[in-house]
């Protein structure tokens, strides 16, 4: 064979290697400090904006898979500069829009990333479930009161972890308590039981944090990975698998919980909070009539009225992020965030059973993002770190996808 026959092989670079490497390690730091917020700006901003900062200047490439996913996040932040120009006092308004501005460049960094090198979603997802599983101790063992200061780790009675918010708690524990199970229902049974303890820990996490939100997000998200691996999987024995392992584990979450619930202030918070419409819901200016109130105010405001102006105004934020978009980035920034949850959920939804090796990762970010966008209604997303991760990751996996057809495709140039 002559060398003109030869497939072209790339020179190997040790030392672009070695930065590639250490680059890799860097971001599972990086979203490992995602799961400690105690304070803003917390360690993940200033790790990860340097982190961002050092690797646009060696090189990062966003390729034609990322860009739509730059080009509306950018447009969205746009609309909320915009929305700026109306307010009479600029108070926290440029820091908010900043903030948002950086969280946008952190979802297309790790989309970007995650392209150039698939590998480090294996990295991302462990380091995410060794934060949520430091956090949500911290949580359970904060709410149990078992260490002098463990207050710090609760917030009226329920449990926040590293976070200020227990709403925000507990749906960041969702994707990694995904990914625990997709290797327990799929792997060998010789890791199953840190993997249920694993799962135990998350999911006793999620339950103290009593946010209604992380209650349904958890339990659709379950729900929804059983249903789509019985849908990839078609054999007899594997399905028999997953059927039975499913029915353990939730035989067993039932007995953790019942458990729980022998505890005084467990069962009178959860018989409190499992009311689906509690008085600050349904009462005047409750969440619901806020929401009313702020979707007609905002069909009279195309700019926007601007970032937390809306709870100066009542009582309260506007919890909605669909109101949010609106009364903080302007009918732009609503119409791109629109575009971008259609966009991103119609196109993972076509390569979610494509045999890939990255359709495990595609599968878990797809169904918590699904479960996001659905509890976006009753609860603001627009801050939260691990929101834009998971956009990052099933825009990485798209890009994939995208590279992939093409290289697959049959080369149709004339000769």
């Amino acid at each position: 064979m002559s060398d003109a026959a030869l497939p072209y092989a790339p020179p190997f670079r040790p030392q672009l290697a070695a930065l590639g490497v250490v680059g890799s390690m860097l971001v599972t730091v990086g979203v490992f400090l995602s799961g400690f917020v105690l304070s803003e700006p917390a360690p993940y901003e200033l790790f990860m904006a340097g982190l961002i900062g050092l690797w646009a200047i060696v090189g990062l490439r966003i390729s034609r898979g990322v860009a739509p996913l730059l080009v509306l996040l950018v447009l969205f932040n746009v609309g909320g500069m915009l929305s700026l120009t109306v307010m009479d006092d600029l108070a926290g308004g440029p820091m908010y829009i900043a903030v948002s501005l950086f969280l946008a460049l952190s979802s297309v960094f790790f989309a970007a990333i995650i392209e150039a090198r698939p590998a480090r979603l294996e990295l991302i997802f462990k380091s995410w479930v060794a934060s949520a599983l430091i956090t949500s101790l911290l949580g359970i063992l904060g709410y149990f009161h078992a260490f002098p200061g463990s207050e710090a780790f609760t917030l009226y009675d329920r449990a926040k972890g590293a976070f200020q918010d227990p709403n925000v708690f507990g749906p960041f524990l969702v994707a990694p308590s995904l990914y625990l199970m997709h290797g327990l229902l799929s792997g060998r049974i010789l890791g199953a039981p840190l993997k249920v303890i694993g799962v135990l820990v998350l999911a006793l996490g999620v339950f103290l944090s009593f946010s209604r939100a992380a209650w349904a997000l958890y339990l659709f998200c379950v729900m929804a990975l059983v249903f789509v691996m019985l849908l990839k999987e078609r054999t007899g024995a594997f399905r028999l698998k997953i059927l039975i392992l499913s029915l353990s584990a939730a035989g067993l979450l039932i007995l953790a919980l019942a458990v729980a619930l022998q505890f005084d202030r467990v069962a009178d918070l959860f018989s409190s909070r499992t009311q689906l419409v509690q008085d600050y819901d349904s009462g005047h200016l409750g969440r619901f009539d806020r929401h009313r109130i702020g979707f007609l105010m905002a069909m009279e405001k195309p700019l926007g009225i601007g970032p937390m102006v809306f709870s100066r105004m009542f009582p309260e934020d506007e919890h909605n992020i669909y109101l949010k978009s609106l009364t903080t980035y302007g009918w732009l920034g609503f119409a791109c965030y629109l575009a971008l949850i259609a966009w991103t959920l119609s196109a993972a939804f076509k390569a979610l059973l494509r045999n890939r090796p990255w359709q495990p990762f595609l599968m878990i970010g797809f169904i918590t993002l699904v479960g996001h966008s659905a509890i976006g209604l009753v609860i603001d997303t627009d801050h939260w770190r691990h929101f834009y991760l998971l956009l990052g990751i099933v825009w990485g996996c798209l890009a994939l996808e995208r590279r992939h057809n093409r290289r697959a495709a049959p080369d149709r140039r004339p000769p």
